[in-house]
């Protein structure tokens, strides 16, 4: 094997590749990447048996060939050189020659055959448009629970009808619920996949890497689901179990709305929080006519209040809520107006925006004892 290719271009696709390297070494070939140089380019794999990540690489290969390089130092060599060409040889016994100007480094690889065979691609199930699947993840991959108790929780569910695509994620103390009016093409039947935190990451980079319209192919077997954007895969183990009833915790009856300028509300809670308790992160939420009061007490550090206007005309509620969870909605819509819709100061809280171009977007948060 021998090819010679762009350094920056190398290293963007062993930098988005990284997150399916295994970290934890368990097996040693799985901290490696395999370099796969053909007439059409390099094909760069990397996988921990849980997620799988293949990206091309744009490349003149001089010699046809392929070899499992470690991951992390590969990249660290390339971004190294800065710009400019990098140069890569096969050497004896699996070594790798790298080259870039008066550098040299050689590394010691490891046989191709030794890498773990990836799964073939099956047909397509649909696709989605790549912005609309960043817009989804924005906006509820931070709810993800992180509780390996509860492992169906520590996944988004994704919802594919012929029209529409739906993303949920829960933690048991709050439920954003994203979905946007689009095509699904060649979609025959409602799909609900289950996609890990990690693979939320690494598909939200996917996706970020093309453009909006870029349609993102979706694909399952029996134990993997498929993720193809342009010449990318992302290569995902199967959840098995259900996720929740979502449906069923959807707030019916809140009719008492307050509405609230964003970037204010979100500047004030930003203000507020930072004396906050650091157990608990609680914020009492005051609703009086007219406005509604922000407070924080109880931290040794002191206390901190502040007011804002609101249109509400309901009767006087205090609410009290992890103040990072309520900063996650507000991180995730920046304009506009937000509605928040209440029943009374022990049911659950809805935030949404009033106005969004984009999709709809609801976000359900638990009260919290003060």
């Amino acid at each position: 094997m021998e090819f010679t290719t762009d350094a920056s271009k190398f290293a963007e696709a062993l930098e988005q590749i990284q997150g399916a390297v295994d970290k934890k070494n368990t097996m040693p070939i799985l901290s490696h990447c395999f370099v796969e140089a053909s007439n059409q380019g390099l094909r760069l794999t990397a996988t921990d048996l849980e997620l799988g990540i293949q990206l091309f690489c744009p490349a003149q290969v001089k010699d046809a060939g392929g070899g499992a390089i470690p991951a992390r130092r590969l990249l660290d060599i390339v971004r190294s050189v800065g710009e400019g060409d990098v140069r890569a040889r096969e050497m004896e016994n699996h070594w790798i020659r790298i080259a870039s100007s008066r550098s040299i480094f050689k590394l010691a690889a490891m046989a191709k055959d030794n890498f773990p065979a990836m799964p073939d691609v099956p047909q397509s199930l649909g696709s989605v448009p790549s912005g609309a699947l960043r817009w989804l993840i924005d906006r509820t991959a931070f709810a993800v629970s992180q509780d390996d108790g509860r492992y169906t929780l520590n996944a988004a569910l994704l919802v594919l009808k012929a029209d529409s695509v739906r993303m949920v994620a829960t933690d048991g103390s709050r439920l954003p619920l994203a979905g946007q009016d689009v095509e699904v093409n060649g979609l025959q039947n409602e799909e609900r996949l289950l996609i890990p935190k990690r693979a939320l990451g690494a598909l939200r980079r996917l996706a970020d890497t093309e453009e909006s319209d870029m349609p993102v192919h979706i694909a399952k077997d029996d134990g993997h689901l498929f993720f193809t954007v342009g010449d990318g895969v992302l290569i995902i183990r199967m959840i098995s179990g259900q996720f929740p009833n979502y449906e069923g915790v959807l707030p019916q009856s809140n009719d008492i709305v307050a509405t609230v300028d964003t970037a204010a509300f979100r500047k004030a809670l930003e203000r507020v929080s930072l004396l906050a308790p650091e157990r608990g992160h609680g914020v009492s939420f005051a609703w009086d006519p007219g406005r509604i009061t922000l407070s924080a007490t109880g931290s040794d550090a002191g206390e901190a209040t502040e007011s804002l206007d609101a249109t509400y005309s309901g009767e006087p509620l205090r609410i009290g809520f992890n103040c990072l969870f309520v900063m996650d909605f507000f991180s995730a819509v920046r304009t506009g107006q937000v509605e928040i819709a209440l029943k009374d100061e022990q049911s659950a809280v809805e935030f949404r925006p009033l106005e969004d171009e984009h999709g709809q977007y609801r976000y359900i948060l638990m009260p919290m004892r003060l």
